[in-house]
């Protein structure tokens, strides 16, 4: 009898296959890495195809390693990077090379979108802003400057509903994937015909949007013979990997929320109704479960400004880790302690790579602000990682404004969610307790698991995660340090609002004289 249902979470690098068994327990996991393309400023592509020998290689690996055979897996289902164009022709043949979530090329675009639709309409109707990092404004883009491939085109499609066709031989994609174009209608679940009908976009492009859990097909006899499946395997749809990891944090009952700390960070919450930010702050996907929804507010540098940090100013640390054999960020973390709450007064804008919510301002950059000669290396260090906890409070504060009784705990997952110093301090910021589980690294996989699970009907409904994803630990908060970190919370906030002009100018600055 199966018992194992394999996810694929298919990642910017690479796609990680992931074995979880019907009981709740990780069988094995493998990493398959693939390129990133990054041909002009701005611009950011894939080869699709490195996704599917993905697919294969990784699922065949991930066999072999938890010495399970095809016919142990009782079905596939997906997670992946959202936001993308994939356009393929009508034998799911692709185009051009995918445009990805991170490819900001179609800043033109985004601008006629808003002209035609007006940012207002599309907030309110697909819960998000008009941007350039959305699959419409990119789709726009395609037909502006490559209109030979837009003619060709059969469907649009993200990066798992290219591989679900690989797999099956139909083009369906999921609610969740669907509201990260800036084109589905959250409240219909279904596309939104004024703002195809006015952006001049075929409603026969679109693909099929379906509850994640539905059922896509089933692997074919071609590509039995290229995964190692066995032809008829079931394969679920799944999701946006937002979407997974909500899920497979647990978050799956209303007016839960979890936070994803990795390079980028995420903050989000399980809705029945989509929250709308007066200010459009903050946006809204639909959660794997379509009777809810995920209100988010991503910010762009979290892990990533630590990382930064540490490549750049922490040779000592990372020449002592290398003859020590230890971990560099160890070695951080232990000036962060040694420092105090605060920092000493030094303040760090996490604005490296500008920012998404709740700035939504491409031209802002990171700053340190209060050096002086006291200033150790401790607090600078400390500074680093409280404004990252301080960025992601205002996040946290407008989801929790949008919902009746509050947010109690977030659930912490992600690579970040390793280092205790990092989550005291964000528990000490927030004043909110942070519940770690076990699977923090799997949590998107574990997502689509689940998903899997429901779509071959071995689980009921999503509540499942209980039995897969266990408490290891709570962090809770130094109530004596509620007004400390409020009060410099509030001259964060005004930090960046007083450097707003100086972000501008210095963007022209770089543009006319740095390239």
């Amino acid at each position: 009898m199966a018992k194992y249902i394999l996810a694929h979470d298919l990642g910017t690098t690479g796609n990680k296959a992931t074995l979880f068994s019907l009981d709740g327990e990780l069988g094995a996991s493998v990493l398959y890495e693939y390129p990133v393309s990054y041909p002009c400023n701005d611009w950011v592509e894939q080869n699709p195809e490195d996704f599917w020998k993905a697919v294969c290689l990784s699922g065949k690996q991930l066999l072999e390693k938890a010495r399970v055979t095809p016919a142990d897996v009782a079905g596939i289902c997906f997670s992946a990077q959202m936001m993308g164009c994939l356009l393929v022709d009508s034998e799911g043949n692709h185009l051009r090379p995918i445009i990805t979530w991170a490819d900001t090329r179609s800043t033109r675009q985004a601008e006629e979108m808003e002209k035609k639709l007006g940012m207002e309409y599309v907030y309110r109707v697909t819960g998000h802003r008009i941007s350039a990092s959305y699959s419409a404004a990119k789709l726009l883009w395609v037909r502006d400057n490559e209109n030979a491939v837009y003619k060709r085109s059969y469907k649009m499609l993200n990066a798992k509903d290219f591989i679900i066709h690989k797999l099956t031989g139909n083009f369906v994609t999921d609610y969740s994937d669907a509201s990260s174009t800036n084109l589905f209608n959250l409240d219909k679940k279904d596309w939104d015909e004024q703002s195809i009908n006015e952006l001049g976009i075929p409603r026969s492009l679109l693909p099929d949007p379906h509850p994640s859990s539905d059922r896509a097909g089933s692997v074919s006899a071609r590509a039995a013979r290229e995964t190692g499946l066995l032809e008829g395997t079931p394969v679920i749809i799944g999701g946006g990997d937002g979407s997974c990891a909500c899920v497979g944090a647990g978050v799956v009952s209303e007016g839960s929320a979890y936070n994803v700390l990795g390079s980028s960070s995420w903050i989000s919450l399980a809705s029945r109704k989509p929250v709308y930010d007066p200010h459009m702050r903050t946006f809204n996907w639909v959660h794997l479960d379509p009777e809810l929804y995920t209100p988010c507010g991503t910010m762009q540098a979290a892990g990533y400004s630590y990382n930064w940090y540490r490549n750049t100013l922490c040779g000592e640390e990372m020449t002592q880790a290398r003859q020590c054999d230890e971990n560099p960020y160890n070695l951080i973390n232990a000036g962060v302690a040694a420092s105090s709450p605060g920092a000493n007064g030094l303040i760090y804008l996490p604005y490296l790579l500008g920012e998404r919510s709740p700035r939504w301002n491409h031209d802002a950059r990171g700053a340190f602000i209060g050096l002086s000669v006291n200033s150790g290396k401790g607090d600078i260090s400390r500074a680093v990682l409280e404004g990252v906890a301080f960025n992601l409070k205002i996040i946290l504060g407008i989801l929790e404004n949008g919902i009746a009784g509050g947010i109690n705990e977030v659930i912490l997952i992600g690579g970040g969610a390793k280092g205790d110093v990092w989550l005291q301090i964000i528990s000490d910021i927030w004043q909110k307790p942070l519940t770690v589980p076990v699977l923090r690294e799997e949590a998107t996989s574990l997502g689509a698991a689940v998903c899997g699970g429901i779509g071959i009907g071995a689980f009921k409904d999503y509540q499942a995660i209980s039995r897969f994803n266990k408490v290891e630990k709570v962090i809770t908060p130094n109530a004596a340090l509620a007004e400390q970190y409020n009060s410099l919370f509030s001259i964060f906030d005004k930090s960046y609002e007083s450097l707003k002009t100086v972000y501008k100018e210095l963007a022209e600055y770089r543009r006319t004289f740095a390239g």
